[in-house]
C-alpha cells in the first residue's frame, strides 16, 4: 500500500505565499476531498505536487513511499505513480490520442520491457467503451476541438490506462453537466482499491454523491482548517464558505 505525505509544505507563486503550512496524509485506498474558497490554496496545493514550474516550495516536503518528490521533475513524479487530472486540460495539436496513451504506458513499465501493442489496444478500447468515448477519438489530436465533458472524459482515460498509484483530481467536475458528471465518476469509482488512492479538489459536494470521499478537508487561507467525513460537504453547501471564516474569527481573536 502506497503512501503520499504532506509535510507542513509552504507554496508560493513568485513572492506571494499561498500555501501556509498544509499537513496530509493519504493512503493507498483512500479518497480524501479538500473543499475551500477560490483562492484557498486548492489548485496550487495540487500543481505543486505535480511539480508544476510556476509553483515554488518554499518549505515542508512531499513524500510518496518515504521519497521526497521535492528532487524529482514532473516526469519523474509521473512515473512514480502520481496523475494530475487538470480542470482545464490543454490541446495537443499533431499528437494522436492512441499515440500519446501507447507512449506514457510504455514510459510506465519496466525499462526493457516492450508493450504488447494488441494487449494495449484491447484494453484502451474497453476503457474507452466504459467511459461512452467512441473509438474514433483514438486517432484525434489530443483535446483538439473537443467539449469540456469530453477532455474531462479523455483525461480519466489516461489515468484509467496508467494506473497511478495516487490521482490528484483539480476541479475535474468543472463544465460537467450531470450524465458527464456521472461517467467521470464511474471512471474513478472503478479505480478503487488498495492500490489507488486519490485527492479530489472541488467547490461543489454534487460530485461528492458520485465520489463518496473518505475524509473531507476544508482549505482556507492555504490552510486546512477542519476536517471530518462527507457531512462537512453537506455543511458547505448548505452554509456556503462564510461560516468556516464566522468559526475561524474568535479564535484568531484569541
Amino acid at each position: 500500500m502506497s503512501l503520499l505525505e504532506i509535510r507542513d509544505l509552504h507554496i508560493a507563486i513568485g513572492e506571494k505565499p499561498i500555501v501556509k503550512g498544509l499537513s496530509l496524509t493519504l493512503r493507498g485506498g483512500e479518497v480524501h476531498a479538500i473543499m475551500g474558497p477560490n483562492g484557498a490554496g486548492k489548485s496550487t496545493l495540487s500543481k505543486a505536487i505535480a511539480g508544476h514550474p510556476d509553483y515554488t516550495v518554499t518549505g515542508g516536503d512531499i513524500l510518496l513511499d518515504g521519497r521526497s518528490l521535492l528532487d524529482m521533475e514532473p516526469d519523474e513524479r509521473a512515473r512514480a505513480g502520481i496523475f494530475l487530472a487538470f480542470q482545464y486540460p490543454s490541446e495537443i495539436p499533431g499528437v494522436s490520442l492512441a499515440n500519446f496513451l501507447r507512449a506514457a504506458v510504455q514510459a510506465r513499465i519496466p525499462e526493457g520491457e516492450e508493450l504488447d501493442a494488441v494487449a494495449y489496444y484491447k484494453r484502451l478500447y474497453e476503457k474507452m467503451d466504459h467511459l461512452k468515448i467512441d473509438r474514433k477519438f483514438t486517432s484525434r489530436a489530443i483535446n483538439e476541438g473537443f467539449s469540456g465533458g469530453e477532455k474531462k472524459r479523455c483525461e480519466i482515460l489516461q489515468m484509467m490506462m496508467l494506473e497511478p498509484e495516487f490521482v490528484l483530481m483539480d476541479e475535474t467536475d468543472s463544465g460537467l453537466d450531470i450524465d458527464a458528471l456521472r461517467i467521470v465518476a464511474e471512471g474513478i469509482n472503478s479505480m478503487r482499491g488498495p492500490n489507488f488512492g486519490a485527492l479530489v479538489i472541488t467547490h461543489y459536494q454534487r460530485l461528492l454523491d458520485y465520489i463518496v470521499p473518505d475524509y473531507v478537508h476544508v482549505l482556507y487561507d492555504g490552510r486546512i482548517v477542519k476536517s471530518g467525513g462527507k457531512e462537512i460537504a453537506l455543511e458547505l453547501e448548505a452554509k456556503g464558505y462564510d461560516w468556516v471564516q464566522n468559526e475561524l474569527a474568535p479564535a484568531a481573536v484569541a
